[in-house]
C-alpha cells in the first residue's frame, strides 16, 4: 500500500475540570482541539466529519504503512455526552471499501457499521456515509474498521461518553490509554503465513536446554512424560500467541517514544485502558502504584483493588490511581508471549521517566488448558443449541482460568509459570479476576433463561481455520432468538487458544458468581480448554455479528450471525442487559 504519513503527535495533559470547560465550549463551536495535532469532538446535534486515508507513521524512529481515521493513529478521541444525538460523516479516501464499527454502543443495527449485517454496506472508495445515532449510555468505548484487515493498520480510536448525571467516582485528571499491536508486514501476508505453516510466528518453542531445566524442576520422568504427551497431541505448550514480532503501542507511541501523562502528587487520575489490538492480550500493571478498577467495558463496577489486570482484544477497563510521590511511574503492558512490551509514563513533569521493569517469564500452557477430562464427552447427535436448563448452577461455574488471583499466590517451584492464566504476579500482589467484577447497579432483568445456546469454540490449527460449532462463517445456521427472550450463552473452548468473544448490539451479563449484580460485558474472554457462560436479554432487534475479536481468527471463519427477531404484538421482555 502506498501511503503518506505524519508521525504521531503526543497529547498534552488535561484535567477533568478543563475537559468539562472545553466540552461546554464545544457545544457552541462544534469541534475543539484539545491536543496538538489531535481533534477531540464534543457536540450536541452537531456534525463531525472524518476521513479514512492511507498514511505513513513513525514508531520509535521506524516508518511504516498505516490507515488513519481523521489524520492520526490512533484516530481522534471522540468525547460526547449521554443523551446527545451525534452525526458523523465518514469519507473513504482509500482505493478499497471501508467501514467504522462503534464498538460497545447501543445503536440501531444499520448504524453499527459491520458490512453485510443489518442492511449496512461498506463505504466505497470516494464515497461518504453518514452515521446518525443517539447516545443511550455513558462510559469508555472505541471505534474501528470492520472491513478486511484494516484494523491492524491503525483504524481504531477511543470514544468517551460523559454521563448525563453525576458519576459515582471522583478524579482530577482523565487520560485515555489505547494499547495496540503494530506490524510492518502487510496483514494479508501475515494471514497467508499463518495458513502456510502451523506455528509460523512461534519463535519461542521449547529446546533441549528447556528440557534440562524442566528435569531439574520436576524430575526426569515427569519432564519426559510431559514432552511425550504434548508430542502425541502434536501441540506446543509455548503457542500463546498466533503472531509475534509486533511493536506494541500506547496511544500510537512505541516504548522509546514514551507517551507521558502528567499529574500533581496526590491527584486522583482516571486511566481509561482500551485494548485496540488485532491479536494481543496484555498483562497491565504500574509498579509501586496500585489500581482501583471502577469500570469494565464502559460499565461501572463496585471498586476493586488490583495491582494488575489481563485484558483481551476489545475489552476496556477504567482505573483510578493516586500517585502521592513526586516521581515518575511506568505503565507496563506485557503481551502473553512476552515478545516485547508497551510502555508509557505518569510523571509530575515532562521528560521524567521511571525504571522499566524487566519482562516477566513467559508462561507455558498446562494440560489443564486442553479440552480433556470430564468435558471431553461424545457430543455426536446431541442438539445442544436448545438443551433444557436442567439444574446446573451456572452462578457458581468456574470462570475458566480467569482467576489470576491464583497467580498471585506464587509457587514453590522455580522456573516459568505453567498455565494460561499465570502472569507471574508477585506473591504479595493482587491480579484482577473476572470473579472480582460486580456491577455497580442491580441487573435489570431477574428472569431465568428460557434456553441455553451452546457455542463451541473450535478450529483446525494446522490449516489455521477457526470456527464456531465446527462451522466457518456462513456455513452454519445463525443463532436465532425471539425479541425480549432471556437466554444463556455457554461458551465451550475446545482449542488451546483463548478467544475474546464479542456480540454486537447488546451487553451480556457475565456469570461469575454474582446473583444480582453480574457485570455487563460486550467482550468475554474464554480461556483455552475452559467454559464460560453469560446471560442475555435479547432486546435489540437485528442481525448482529457474533465473533472472536482476534482479527485473524474472525477472518479465518470464527464468526456467525446472532439474529434477534423483530418484536411482535405479543412479544414481552423485561429491561436491557
Amino acid at each position: 500500500m502506498n501511503a503518506n504519513i505524519l508521525p504521531p503527535v503526543s497529547r498534552a495533559p488535561i484535567s477533568r475540570r478543563g475537559a468539562l470547560k472545553l466540552g461546554a465550549a464545544a457545544g457552541l463551536a462544534g469541534t475543539v482541539s484539545l491536543y496538538p495535532g489531535r481533534r477531540s469532538f464534543a457536540s450536541a446535534d452537531k456534525e463531525l466529519q472524518l476521513a479514512v486515508e492511507a498514511k505513513r507513521i513513525v514508531v520509535d524512529s521506524v516508518e511504516s504503512d498505516a490507515i488513519a481515521i481523521g489524520g492520526s493513529v490512533p484516530a481522534p478521541t471522540l468525547r460526547w455526552r449521554e443523551g446527545e444525538e451525534v452525526v458523523i460523516q465518514v469519507t473513504n479516501r482509500l482505493p478499497v471499501p471501508t467501514s467504522i464499527h462503534w464498538h460497545g454502543l447501543l445503536i440501531q443495527g444499520v448504524m453499527d457499521g459491520a458490512p453485510g449485517f443489518n442492511g449496512y454496506e461498506a463505504i466505497r472508495p470516494g464515497e461518504t456515509y453518514t452515521y446518525r445515532f443517539r447516545l443511550r449510555q455513558a462510559g469508555t468505548y472505541w471505534y474501528h474498521s470492520h472491513s478486511s484487515l484494516q484494523e491492524q493498520l491503525g483504524m481504531y480510536g477511543a470514544i468517551i461518553i460523559e454521563p448525563a448525571g453525576r458519576e459515582p467516582v471522583r478524579y482530577d485528571r482523565d487520560y485515555v490509554v489505547v494499547l495496540s499491536d503494530h506490524t510492518q508486514e502487510n496483514p494479508r501476508a501475515v494471514l497467508r503465513n499463518l495458513k502456510s505453516q502451523e506455528g509460523y510466528y512461534n519463535y519461542g518453542k521449547r529446546t533441549l536446554i528447556d528440557f534440562f531445566r524442566q528435569t531439574e524442576r520436576d524430575g526426569f520422568n515427569a519432564a519426559l512424560q510431559d514432552r511425550l504427551e504434548w508430542g502425541d497431541m502434536r501441540m506446543d505448550p509455548t503457542d500463546l500467541a498466533d503472531v509475534t514480532g509486533y511493536a506494541f503501542l500506547v496511544n500510537g507511541r512505541g516504548p522509546t517514544d514514551n507517551w507521558t501523562g502528567l499529574f500533581e502528587p496526590g491527584e486522583r487520575i482516571r486511566l481509561r485502558f482500551i485494548n485496540a489490538s488485532a491479536m494481543s492480550f496484555f498483562d497491565v500493571r504500574i509498579p509501586d502504584l496500585p489500581m482501583t478498577v471502577i469500570a469494565a467495558d464502559g460499565q461501572f463496577v463496585v471498586p476493586a483493588q488490583a495491582h494488575e489486570f489481563r485484558f483481551g482484544v476489545g475489552e476496556t477497563y477504567d482505573v483510578i490511581v493516586r500517585p502521592r510521590e513526586d516521581r515518575a511511574f511506568t505503565i507496563m503492558a506485557e503481551p502473553l508471549d512476552r515478545s516485547g512490551y508497551a510502555r508509557a509514563t505518569l510523571a509530575p513533569r515532562p521528560g521524567m521517566e521511571a525504571e522499566i521493569p524487566p519482562l516477566r517469564p513467559r508462561a507455558t500452557l498446562a494440560m489443564s488448558d486442553m479440552y480433556h477430562g470430564a468435558m471431553a464427552m461424545d457430543m455426536g447427535g446431541m442438539d445442544h443449541s436448545k438443551m433444557p436448563m436442567g439444574k446446573m448452577d451456572h452462578s457458581k461455574m468456574s470462570m475458566g482460568g480467569m482467576d489470576h488471583g491464583a497467580a498471585a499466590k506464587g509457587s514453590e517451584k522455580s522456573g516459568p509459570p505453567v498455565g494460561w492464566d499465570q502472569a507471574g504476579t508477585l506473591p504479595d500482589e493482587k491480579a484482577l479476576s473476572y470473579a472480582d467484577l460486580k456491577s455497580f447497579t442491580r441487573n435489570s432483568d431477574d428472569r431465568e433463561p428460557g434456553q441455553e445456546i451452546l457455542v463451541r469454540l473450535t478450529g483446525i490449527m494446522e490449516r489455521y481455520i477457526w470456527t464456531l460449532n465446527g462451522r466457518k462463517f456462513e456455513q452454519g445456521e445463525p443463532v436465532r432468538v425471539a425479541h425480549g427472550e432471556r437466554v444463556r450463552i455457554r461458551y465451550v473452548n475446545e482449542t488451546m487458544m483463548a478467544h475474546p468473544m464479542h456480540l454486537h448490539g447488546m451487553f451480556v451479563e457475565l456469570e461469575n458468581g454474582e446473583t444480582e449484580r453480574r457485570p455487563l460485558k460486550h467482550v468475554v474472554i474464554v480461556p483455552p480448554g475452559k467454559e464460560v457462560s453469560v446471560l442475555l436479554t435479547a432486546d435489540e432487534p437485528g442481525d448482529w455479528p457474533f465473533h472472536c475479536h482476534l482479527m485473524y481468527h474472525m477472518a479465518s471463519g470464527m464468526m456467525t450471525r446472532f439474529i434477534v427477531e423483530r418484536p411482535t404484538a405479543d412479544a414481552s421482555g423485561k429491561g436491557r442487559a
